[in-house]
């Protein structure tokens, strides 16, 4: 297995593990995704709205439909402004989901609007709370998902990898929903933070061997300095892109188009570079042998609150952090690198800082962005490990042939797929599955 600072590419985010935790398993392959109902995913809160307040709280199923789609959808319907739907994390599009969103609708209640109607969602219960949710504010995600193509008897190996990341964690590496349809996010961040507008425009519609065939003639027309025409011929649902060419097409500069975007998408952007330096880290700490334990220097992340501490000799020396690490009371953390982040000290740090500078971005750059954008760029770490619970597996066969289901719940923030790769063990090139995710902007 390889460390993150022997990776070259900087267009790779690498969401692919140079090497599966589980290796000595073999992999069961299979596809993903065949149909939304074969990927269920069902919210976990962190509270109950309280009845009362400015905020309609609703519990909603959607199939087929992106987390951006359905604020949209409510906002409509409400009569109110996208700014004031409230989530608490993303969900996939190709998929069966659950999730809470909120409306604030101040003076009003309930029992004030008509039913929402339709075919791609259902209200399952609403109530006031005092609260916009907000990124974060779940404690979790339950999946329920269908692996196809696969023998019922793979099941065996599925169960083997699923105790064995109950044992040791996760690796909490982030996946490709991260990172964009195109895998370039993460370099519109970086040539955001570098003030290089130009470059984060043409990596945001540029032509690309990944672009969608439906995409190909919009990006042609850019590339020809044709904005208005590429517009027309950018799909609708491609919001984004068409709001960057629209500004384009007015005549706006591209520092002009792209500070014209909304802050959520503008940070999704800086998240991507984020989490492509995280992945680095991970990469290097599981070639060390040192993802699921802690050494000099680190920051210990603490799953209960998410605080964090600094681990020195006496850390390390403490008869009861072992079992801290066993019970996943603690994990060693990586960056998520911003102005606000707690650094790490000694190796721990310039480990980090390398893994950042293999994308381009030096500490001085992130500070000065860090400052002229008043902290749009919020640092935090992140656990290297996530604990996985509730595994479940099971073999059978329906009407649209067999399958292994596999279930269990991980906390926010970190991704099914991860899992998946590790009970698939799918090649570079051979992904486990088609369609669009939500988790982009």
């Amino acid at each position: 297995m390889s460390g993150g600072s022997e990776h070259s590419d900087p267009r790779d985010p690498l969401v692919l593990p140079s090497a599966y935790l589980t290796d000595d398993v073999p992999g069961i392959g299979g596809v993903i995704k065949q149909r939304p109902e074969d990927f269920l995913v069902e919210e976990l809160p962190l509270y109950e709205p309280g009845g009362e307040g400015e905020h309609i709280y609703l519990l909603i199923q959607k199939r087929n439909l992106s987390t951006f789609d359905l604020v949209d959808i409510l906002a409509r319907h409400f009569g109110v402004h996208r700014k004031a739907i409230g989530y608490a994390g993303l969900k996939d599009k190709v998929a069966v989901t659950q999730q809470v969103m909120s409306v604030h609708v101040p003076g009003r209640k309930v029992e004030d609007f008509p039913s929402i109607r339709h075919e791609r969602l259902q209200v399952l219960w609403a109530e006031m709370h005092a609260n916009k949710l907000r990124i974060g504010h779940l404690r979790g995600n339950g999946f329920s998902i269908r692996i196809r193509a696969v023998e019922p008897t793979a099941v065996v190996r599925a169960k083997r990898v699923l105790e064995r990341l109950a044992a040791t964690g996760v690796p909490n590496r982030i996946g490709e929903q991260r990172f964009g349809h195109l895998m370039n996010n993460h370099l519109i961040g970086r040539a955001m933070i570098n003030s290089d507008f130009n470059q984060a425009i043409d990596e945001l519609l540029g032509e690309n061997a990944l672009a969608r065939d439906t995409e190909r003639e919009a990006r042609a027309f850019y590339a020809r300095g044709e904005f208005q025409r590429a517009l027309e011929a950018m799909p609708n649902h491609r919001r984004t892109e068409r709001r960057v060419l629209a500004g384009l097409a007015r005549g706006a500069s591209p520092k002009g188009a792209m500070l014209g975007l909304d802050e959520a998408t503008r940070k999704f952007y800086l998240t991507g570079l984020q989490s492509a330096a995280f992945n680095a880290v991970l990469d290097h700490r599981m070639a060390a042998g040192t993802f699921d334990r802690l050494v000099v220097g680190d920051l210990a992340f603490k799953h209960e609150n998410r605080a964090v501490f600094a681990v020195d000799d006496a850390v390390l020396s403490d008869a009861d952090t072992p079992r801290r690490l066993r019970e996943f009371e603690i994990s060693p953390s990586g960056p998520m690198w911003g102005g606000s982040m707690m650094r790490a000290a000694g190796e721990i740090d310039a480990t980090e800082q390398t893994a950042l500078a293999r994308f381009g971005v030096t500490l001085d750059a992130l500070n000065a962005f860090d400052e002229r954008t008043t902290h749009l760029l919020e640092g935090q770490r992140r656990p290297l490990r996530v604990p996985l619970s509730n595994p479940d597996v099971e073999g059978g066969v329906d009407e649209h042939g067999s399958f292994v289901r596999v279930g269990f719940e991980l906390p926010r923030g970190s991704f099914a797929t991860v899992v998946l790769r590790e009970i698939m063990k799918p090649q570079p090139g051979d992904e486990p599955g088609e369609g669009d995710t939500e988790e982009r902007a």
